[in-house]
């Protein structure tokens, strides 16, 4: 019988070396699968989250919308300035004249610059719905005077 119980042994050994076996090859192949399906949705699941993240949330729908008018009124603020400060150079001292000339340099970049993040932010695809449709679609660097409406 101490045969018998040894060849008992090992079937039951070998079972359970097999069990163990089994259960690893399972979890790896479900890791696999779980891991792949993860993989093969990841550019719908990007495509969601980045809904969610700008059209979805109203937060950022309102910032956006106010955010071109904003730009839009620091051009037009910009464009205010400089007409006043080429007032006051008529009338001015030289030291004041090259002050003035200075200034009017400074916001004729700072309002390039505002115009160019104005344009920026219209051509950015995420931010395009909500441009409201009584501002123009782009600023034009050029213009003298900026129209904040169509």
């Amino acid at each position: 019988m101490v045969m018998g119980e040894i060849r008992d042994g090992a079937r039951i050994g070998a079972w359970a070396v097999v069990g163990v076996l089994g259960l690893a090859v399972l979890y790896v192949v479900g890791a696999f699968a779980f891991g792949g399906a993860m993989w093969i949705t990841a550019p719908f699941r990007g495509e969601v989250d980045k809904r969610e993240n700008t059209v979805a949330s109203g937060e950022f729908r309102q910032t956006t919308y106010e955010e071109f008018f904003d730009l839009c009124e620091a051009v037009q603020n910009a464009e205010g300035t400089i007409q006043v400060l080429q007032e006051e150079r008529k009338a001015a001292s030289e030291t004041r004249t090259t002050q003035i000339d200075q200034s009017i340099t400074a916001l004729k970049a700072t309002r390039i610059e505002s115009v160019n993040d104005y344009n920026s932010k219209a051509a950015q695809e995420h931010r395009a719905p909500f441009h409201d449709k009584d501002l123009p679609y782009r600023l034009d660097v050029g213009a003298e005077r900026t129209t904040c409406t169509n």
